[in-house]
């Protein structure tokens, strides 16, 4: 099965989904007519690793190279051996789906060998009081992984973890020294499983080029390595790098070392510059363009980005082809009682982008010089739906995780309104910016095309800070927006932040009050605090002194260059916040201890806070429907009613009337209205159909009534329309 390429995402990204940059690049050498073959090395290693044979190698291992003495908890993992490898193969398949009656016989709590990770179930009882069997065992069957997972980490190897491998070799790695050590010793036990796998693959691909997708720190190291196997063995082949490692660490790069393991490295969007090196090293020939690649000539390392050619539009890179992926072998795992954590660890998705870059790209922590933020390109809706109509057939799973910045509101209308005309069932989720145009119907609406959840970066809940990082929100604002999807069934994860220059001790408690009562209040189920970081490539970064904080060094390196130390004039430690504000959060996302004073969470002494007790409760007051704009668009939901005449008699007159009963998916109802509203109504519900291909607004609606009767607004605000307003009539 020989292919031109070998597309692979080197150990570990995520257990129960493919990163998708493979698969993306694959869908768009499909469209050249470019033959490729793609691998995630990461769950095959972990499924190799976490198997019957898999454990007995390990622990013979163990035997073979005992260096120093074990901790109680791996004592007690060595002596239970037998109960892990005799369980191993019964427990995978079960996170992979293909067994679910074991989960009655792991939640009697004698099946699983139990280490020090079934400690924390005391703790956590309460937290699935209310969960399935299904997901309790999960929860259980991943405390048992963890436990194996600290006996490898302890004993065999200590670089090993789930969802990265020796990540800090990768972090802030100014230079390749350290990296180029480890490179240089002998395989680790890891390594040795990575190899063998690579070896059967390449044996079967035999490739011309290995493509090596390196997303995150986490996934450095095995990359560095499988590129260093082939060279060693395959000499022939050449070996590219790209992903958003590089893209964002790696833009300096001038070590001539990484050069012994990569013949490129690609910055960016990568269909171009892929492009450009097939045709270098498929085609030949001594001269050769390229696009934002580094390339070793002459002994030094050399930028090379002569090619003229744009970059591909979005809607030309084809969609993302998943094929070769071990799809059904993916293991879904419940780590922690976080729900939106849940969803990136639990369940196989779908990865697509409704839009490259972000539309708002101003936000001063983030990496906006960067063309993966900075340049903004929509994809159009009916394009979006193709492709996902394309991976339900293709991967025959109907869940879908788009992966933006932050999915542009009209877009997202878009694409709802589609899905719906097309009549697919589909589960999606996304990230998004708190902003106003996300309104109670918009939400509605978002939700009935299969929305379950959003994330969204609220930050520091100050509206100083949010100014300051130019977030274009207002705490305010927020509220109302997570209240609009709450209310419509979506869930909303907030991304919250601390230690942002300038931040005073008292914004750090006033955020976490405002916080407090956006639980308090139900319009906020999940929520992570994340320490600021300063990147290069942010406003921050580029310009330190108008944000108050000084870089602590302005050398570039010659490997990775991204996360800067810095020192924040105000000398706050943010460091001693960070456990209080996580402990709160965590419980207040299982709606206990909302109450208590924010002192508690902390061991040392904080300022009162300085927020109103009702703030939030105050921005939630009020939502009219008395508002709409001529342009609005309007859009029925539901079906068409069943009618029966009446005559209703007032002042001894009869007037003809028309009941209406509507069949909503979870009830019946009723509205009554005169014979003319009656018959017009039915016909104007048909031309605002979902399934509509043309959508009418506020003031074609208008018209058309009052070409028939007058007072179209006594009749657009009477009890009838409002009716029809909660259960599907959407003004968007």
């Amino acid at each position: 099965m020989k292919t031109d390429l070998f597309l692979v995402t080197p150990p570990f990204t995520q257990l129960n989904t493919p990163y998708p940059a493979t698969a993306y690049i694959k869908g768009f050498l499909n469209t050249k007519g470019i033959s490729s073959t793609q691998a995630d090395l990461g769950i095959e290693v972990i499924l190799a690793l976490f198997s019957k044979q898999g454990l007995e190698e390990l622990f013979r291992y163990t035997d073979q190279h005992a260096g120093h003495p074990m901790s109680q908890n791996a004592k007690r993992i060595y002596a239970l051996r037998d109960e892990y490898i005799k369980t191993i193969d019964a427990v995978i398949p079960f996170l992979q789906g293909k067994n679910p009656t074991l989960a009655l016989q792991i939640c009697q709590e004698d099946y699983l060998p139990e280490a020090s990770r079934f400690a924390e179930l005391d703790e956590l009882d309460w937290a699935f009081g209310s969960m399935g069997t299904q997901d309790k065992a999960k929860h259980l069957a991943t405390l048992y992984l963890e436990d194996i997972s600290d006996f490898i980490i302890e004993c065999v190897d200590q670089n090993f973890g789930f969802s990265r491998y020796a990540e800090r070799l990768g972090r802030s790695a100014n230079s390749f020294d350290e990296l180029y050590l480890a490179l240089n010793q002998e395989y680790t036990y890891m390594d040795q499983i990575l190899m063998r796998i690579l070896e059967e693959k390449l044996a079967v691909v035999q490739p011309k080029i290995f493509l090596i997708s390196v997303p995150f720190p986490g996934n450095l190291y095995a990359a560095f390595r499988g590129a260093q196997y082939v060279k060693r063995n395959y000499p022939e082949i050449k070996i590219a790098m790209g992903g958003g490692f590089a893209n964002t660490e790696l833009r300096s790069v001038s070590d001539p070392r990484v050069f012994e393991f990569f013949d490129f490295i690609s910055l960016d969007d990568g269909e171009l510059p892929v492009e450009l090196i097939c045709n270098a090293v498929l085609k030949g020939g001594e001269f050769n363009l390229y696009k934002r690649t580094f390339m070793l000539e002459n002994g030094a390392v050399t930028y090379r980005n002569d090619a003229l050619r744009s970059d591909y539009k979005q809607s030309d890179v084809g969609t993302p082809d998943y094929s070769d992926l071990k799809l059904d072998q993916y293991i879904s795992v419940i780590e922690i009682v976080n729900p939106m954590h849940r969803m990136w660890s639990d369940g196989r998705w779908n990865k697509l982008t409704m839009a490259h870059g972000c539309y708002w790209g101003k936000c001063t922590f983030c990496d906006i010089s960067l063309d993966y933020i900075k340049v903004y390109e929509p994809v159009a809706a009916k394009q979006i739906v193709d492709r996902i109509e394309d991976l339900i057939k293709n991967t025959g799973q109907n869940g879908f995780h788009f992966v933006d910045e932050a999915a542009p509101p009209a877009l997202m209308r878009e694409v709802a309104l589609e899905i719906l005309r097309r009549k697919i069932s589909v589960s999606w989720w996304t990230n998004i910016r708190f902003e106003k145009s996300f309104t109670g119907d918009l939400c509605l609406l978002l939700k009935a095309s299969g929305c379950i959840a959003v994330s969204g970066g609220l930050e520091v809940a100050s509206d100083r800070l949010l100014k300051l990082i130019d977030k274009g929100v207002s705490v305010e604002q927020v509220a109302q927006v997570t209240r609009n999807f709450t209310e419509a069934g979506v869930m909303v994860h907030a991304y919250l932040m601390y230690g942002y220059p300038t931040q005073t001790i008292q914004e750090t408690v006033d955020s976490l009050e405002m916080v407090r009562q956006l639980f308090k209040a139900g319009v906020l189920q999940s929520g992570f605090w994340h320490q600021f970081a300063m990147t290069a490539h942010s406003p921050v970064g580029l310009y330190p002194e108008k944000f108050g904080v000084v870089k602590e060094t302005e050398v570039i390196g010659t490997f990775a260059n991204n996360d800067l130390n810095y020192i924040d004039k105000t000398g706050i430690n943010h460091d001693q916040f960070s456990f209080g504000l996580k402990k709160s959060l965590f419980n207040f996302m299982h709606g206990i201890c909302i109450d208590y004073k924010l002192q508690d969470w902390f061991d040392f002494k904080i300022p009162k806070v300085t927020i109103p007790a009702d703030f939030i409760e105050q921005a939630l007051r009020g939502q009219s429907k008395f508002d709409t704009k001529a342009t609005a668009k309007i859009v029925w939901l539901g079906g068409q009613p069943d009618q029966e005449s009446f005559v209703k008699y007032k002042k001894g007159k009869g007037i003809d009337m028309i009941n209406l009963t509507f069949h909503h998916k979870k009830e019946t109802f009723d509205i009554q209205t005169s014979k003319a509203e009656a018959r017009w109504l039915c016909m104007m519900l048909q031309k605002i159909s979902v399934s509509n291909v043309k959508v009418l607004s506020f003031q074609e609606i208008k018209a058309d009534y009052e070409n028939q009767m007058p007072h179209f607004e006594l009749f657009w605000y009477s009890e009838p329309v409002n009716t029809l307003r909660d259960f599907g009539l959407l003004v968007l």
